[in-house]
């Protein structure tokens, strides 16, 4: 708990997933946990488990595509305890479909999610970190950072984005005390293939979900970077399942 407790830590796409079990496994370690989502009603339910278990948090609600809101959250996270530890960039959709079928509402809602989501937050977070001299990153990307699948062209292409900046983002933080963290998760369970609207991209999809790992093993992998002492700097994560 030493690494850990006290630190105050702002995650978003809290309301289910990865977000979700990361505030649940932080404010179990003494973590004050500001969590942010759209879902209002899901981030209540999560704080109300969360405080009878003892933990710290606020609920903050949040559309990470909208700079002002980010910047909410973390003026929120500040007034209340002061300063910010660590900001996790976790908020993501994914509509799979093959690119001949056109669906280009789809590729921008994962275009303005995934990748501006990821620049609001760091938008947001900067200024805060430069003033105390400290501060922490942590971009959640995916395997598909690294490889493309057929219907997964677009959202890889995202998360290729999310690897670039947060590269540039270490780079261009280095000596200043903000440390820089990509966290990318292979296949895991989370509502992400929900927003799955077609046909073929579903049926692979529940075929490669058959060995997800839970959402807590992100958690205990950002939970991880996290606790590491200031002077250690965990760049980059890929968390796959045993296969």
């Amino acid at each position: 708990m030493s690494g850990l407790n006290g630190k105050v830590v702002v995650i978003t796409g809290a309301s289910s997933g990865i977000g979700e079990a990361t505030a649940r496994l932080l404010a179990k370690r003494g973590v004050h946990i500001v969590i942010g989502a759209r879902r209002l009603e899901k981030l209540e339910a999560i704080a109300s488990a969360i405080r009878t278990e003892g933990g710290s948090v606020i609920v903050q609600q949040l559309d990470v595509t909208d700079l002002k809101q980010m910047q909410a959250i973390i003026d929120v996270a500040e007034s209340h305890f002061g300063g910010i530890d660590a900001i996790v960039n976790n908020a993501g959709v994914m509509p799979l479909s093959p690119m001949d079928a056109l669906k280009t509402e789809e590729w921008n809602q994962m275009i303005d999610v995934n990748i501006r989501g990821v620049l609001n937050g760091i938008a947001a977070g900067i200024p805060i970190m430069k003033k105390q001299g400290f501060g922490h990153f942590l971009n959640l990307a995916s395997i598909g950072a690294y490889e493309v699948s057929p219907t997964a062209a677009v959202y890889c292409a995202t998360k290729f984005a999310v690897r670039a900046i947060t590269d540039g983002l270490r780079q261009e933080m280095a000596g200043q005390g903000i440390r820089v963290t990509l966290v990318a998760p292979g296949v895991t369970e989370s509502e992400l293939a929900g927003s799955i609207t077609d046909n073929e991209a579903k049926e692979l999809m529940k075929e490669y979900r058959r060995i997800a790992l839970p959402a807590s093993a992100i958690a205990h992998a950002i939970a991880y970077a996290i606790e590491q002492p200031t002077n250690v700097d965990v760049n980059e994560m890929v968390i796959r399942p045993v296969v």
